[in-house]
């Protein structure tokens, strides 16, 4: 039974929301009316899932998303939003959210984006070391090393990789890759997966000679030693 912690500066919407996970999940839904209650709960407790509103008063859905990550808070969080451009999109994703949900919505796409980060948020049944190259990379303790040189990476930016370092020399879409690491379907008018490509370029190729991560026109990315 999960635990969900949901911040939402308006009352009704936040009733409406927290009574519709409390039956669809038959969890524990605690709540909170602006991002400062919100950043304290999710401090006091532990929680499988925060879903939280960006434009709140005393403190920013925003604000407490980097604050939880810079504590080193991997719980998952949901951002909403009725902020639907791409740069609000990048910023929410970039302060360490995992997802996000414009405004307005259907209760039917909240439940599921939350589902896949509560299937996402599970343990992984095995320890798993995936090696390229001088690249390697530890799913059980979350490790990134190249060249023997530690990289620190956000979770997206560890989800990213992984994908590429399951199948080297693998083509991945733009599509495939918002689906696989996002588990949702991007706007094809955002820029999101070129965003964190440029990320992982600068963590994992700069100060290399040899460059792994490439771009294949007009089809997407590969996990490439040339």
């Amino acid at each position: 039974m999960p635990r969900i912690l949901l911040i939402e500066d308006e009352i009704k919407t936040l009733e409406a929301l927290q009574e519709g996970l409390r039956e669809s999940f038959a969890s524990r839904v605690d709540a909170a009316a602006d991002g400062l209650a919100g950043l304290e709960l999710a401090l006091a407790n532990t929680y499988d899932l925060i879903i939280s509103d960006i434009t709140m008063p005393r403190m920013s859905g925003l604000a407490v998303c980097r604050e939880l990550r810079n504590r080193h808070y991997s719980t998952p969080i949901l951002l909403l939003t009725a902020l639907g451009d791409t740069d609000h999109i990048v910023e929410g994703l970039d302060a360490g959210a995992d997802d996000y949900l414009s405004k307005p919505f259907e209760f039917k796409e909240l439940m599921a984006r939350a589902k896949a980060l509560l299937r996402r948020a599970a343990p992984p049944p095995q320890a798993s070391l995936l090696r390229f190259a001088d690249l390697e990379l530890n799913t059980e303790a979350k490790s990134v090393q190249r060249g023997g040189q530690a990289i620190s990476l956000t979770p997206r930016e560890f989800a990213f990789l992984e994908l590429l370092l399951q199948t080297p020399g693998r083509v991945f879409s733009k599509a495939e890759i918002a689906e696989k690491v996002w588990e949702i379907d991007f706007d094809t008018g955002t820029n999101v997966v070129e965003v964190y490509v440029n990320y992982l370029r600068n963590k994992i190729d700069k100060g290399f000679d040899k460059k792994l991560i490439h771009t294949q026109f007009g089809q997407g990315y590969v996990l490439r030693e040339i």
